[in-house]
């Protein structure tokens, strides 16, 4: 069964509890002075008396899970940044007090592989945003990957993937699940019926997908998934990287499972790597056990970087959006341009579930040029505002042209199967201003 995705019925710490309050509870401080009263109506507008609402993911990317210390056994401060709790190993006062730890009657740290209180606010910070009962931090994204398809698919288990996902993960479950007695299928996401058969004709374990994909930006219709899987008893996870948990909560469309490469959106400027997986805290545990043995521990320094990246997420996505998707309605017109692939244009096959299911589309849209592979590279050499580099969700604008960035020396067959085409051109906006990238694309267009 899918977790249930009811506020009220998810156990969160006390400090998240408290943020995810309708904003008029007592709990809340309030101002006590009130604004002139023509402020306050043109404030309010018509909403008025205003109705109660919980905390926005602005507010709890920026509060959620912080204030280190206040009322709990941790390193006491009061400092308003988190600090970055740098030592391996946490001592107890008695061998009672470890007891009362193991027995899980009071909250404390034991070895940093296995917890710490800089990534504990991190994760309390990202469940908070996800919806989710636990989250758990990773070193990569690969490594969150790994960690939650060896710890809930089991040998003679079956999984169900997309043939776009993200590529590593392809690669691990096609060649290294196999050899542990777990069967593998590969559906497109273009052929829903394939979902139904091999569910119908299976007993499927667990459905794997990227939603937006890498670079075609398709979207899996993650309702209507969960559905399906769950009448027959499979588990979901959706990667939901390219979206972001500002954009897109697949664990309140259903999903049980939902994972990213934390380098990206949530870290946001290029300098760290992690991952992350949440759900419910069942879930949640049994990974948490095999991440422990696989030893793929984040560093409270690169934890911390990711909390302060966090606190700005939502102002950069909202300009990631913005601009993609101007973007790519201009594109979507010139004539030097064959297609353009992102799910916030009305002509995309997407849009209609894309619109569904997210609240904004994503900074990253890939297009093709009417060129070939070197007209295509000379468009890219052309551009002098991003950088030529794989990874997208940073402050900089990042471009690549996949055939030759992830594809050179592979055969046209192989590239073909991954829906690469020679002027196939990937570009992960930054938030730069728009005006700037406008007039730089279309004067590397101007060099084809």
């Amino acid at each position: 069964m899918a977790p249930s995705t009811s506020l009220g019925k998810i156990t969160l710490p006390r400090q998240q509890r408290r943020l995810l309050q309708p904003l008029n509870s007592p709990k809340h401080k309030r101002a006590t002075a009130a604004p002139p009263a023509g402020l306050l109506q043109e404030l309010l507008g018509d909403a008025h008396p205003p109705k109660p609402r919980r905390a926005s993911d602005e507010t709890l990317a920026v509060h959620a899970g912080e204030k280190l210390g206040k009322g709990a056994d941790e390193a006491a401060t009061d400092s308003i940044a988190t600090p970055i709790v740098s030592g391996t190993t946490h001592w107890f006062k008695s061998s009672e007090d470890l007891i009362a730890f193991k027995e899980g009657r009071r909250h404390s740290h034991e070895y940093g592989r296995y917890s710490n209180p800089t990534v504990k606010v991190l994760q309390d910070k990202i469940s908070a945003l996800e919806r989710a009962e636990a989250t758990l931090v990773t070193s990569s994204g690969m490594n969150a990957i790994v960690a939650t398809l060896l710890a809930l698919v089991p040998p003679g288990g079956h999984v169900v993937t997309t043939t776009d996902c993200y590529s590593e993960a392809r690669a691990f479950i096609r060649d290294r699940l196999s050899k542990m007695g777990i069967r593998s299928t590969f559906i497109d996401l273009d052929d829903m019926e394939s979902l139904k058969a091999v569910l119908d004709q299976n007993n499927v374990t667990l459905f794997y997908a990227d939603s937006p994909t890498n670079p075609l930006l398709k979207c899996v219709d993650i309702r209507l998934v969960a559905e399906l899987c769950h009448q027959k008893g499979a588990l979901v996870c959706i990667d939901s990287t390219l979206a972001s948990p500002i954009n897109q909560k697949p664990l309140t469309l259903g999903a049980d499972i939902v994972l990213h490469s934390a380098t990206k959106y949530m870290a946001g400027h290029h300098d760290v790597i992690a991952g992350c997986i949440s759900g419910s805290e069942a879930l949640i545990s049994e990974i948490r056990a095999w991440h422990h043995d696989l030893g793929g521990a984040i560093s409270p320094n690169a934890a911390y970087m990711i909390i302060r990246g966090l606190k700005t997420m939502a102002l950069r996505v909202e300009a990631h959006n913005r601009t993609a998707l101007q973007i790519a309605r201009l594109l979507e017109c010139h004539p030097k341009i064959e297609r353009v692939h992102y799910p916030g244009l009305e002509s995309n096959p997407w849009h209609q579930v894309a619109k569904s299911q997210m609240t904004g589309y994503g900074g990253v849209v890939s297009f093709e040029v009417k060129s070939d592979l070197w007209g295509t590279m000379r468009f890219v050499d052309a551009l002098e505002i991003p950088l030529i580099a794989t990874s997208l969700g940073g402050c900089e604008s990042l471009v690549q042209q996949p055939a030759v960035m992830s594809f050179w020396g592979k055969s046209d067959e192989e590239k073909a199967k991954n829906g690469i085409k020679d002027n196939l051109v990937r570009f992960s906006f930054g938030i730069e201003k728009f005006e700037d990238l406008r007039d730089d694309v279309l004067q590397a267009l101007e060099k084809i």
